[in-house]
């Protein structure tokens, strides 16, 4: 058995500003409210590597993991994985973004499995991942629709 998710939320505000903010990697302990810090390892093109650590658990421990995105501004998507993917056999994420009426519409897909000696199985993780999903999307969504309208540039507006 393997682990799938797909969570979404619609931003009031242009997808020009959700994608630039959703995929400045190195602003994301800004953006999101579970990573203490990124280092950005390598970036060609659309694709970066980068280093990702979590601010510490309940328990006290620190996760960090490197991943790797591939953005496709023509497409409006993002492919991610893993490339170290500790308690996880495979993490691959797909972020997909939609212009709609009032805004943009953002999906994360996430197809994964755990290793068989991980601390939790696909089934806890799934619940896992939905629920910080939608935290994390909801805390995504007011920080851009700030910055939106800081700007001035809500859907509707006009100069």
């Amino acid at each position: 058995m393997a682990g799938h998710t797909e969570n979404e939320i619609t931003i009031a505000a242009p997808v020009d500003l959700v994608w630039d903010m959703t995929n400045d990697v190195p602003n994301w302990p800004r953006l999101f409210s579970e990573y203490a810090s990124v280092e950005i390892l390598d970036q060609e093109g659309g694709r970066t590597t980068f280093r990702l650590t979590m601010h510490p658990d309940a328990n006290g421990k620190v996760w960090s993991w490197v991943s790797q995105r591939e953005a496709d501004r023509d497409a409006l998507t993002v492919n991610a994985h893993r490339v170290e993917t500790g308690p996880f056999d495979h993490m691959n994420i797909h972020w997909r973004y939609e212009e709609v009426p009032g805004g943009t519409r953002m999906v994360w897909t996430q197809d994964f499995a755990m290793k068989p000696d991980a601390p939790v199985d696909d089934a806890w993780m799934t619940d896992n991942i939905n629920r910080n999903s939608k935290t994390q999307m909801a805390l995504i969504r007011d920080r851009i629709e700030k910055a939106a309208a800081d700007r001035g540039s809500a859907p509707g507006l006009t100069d």
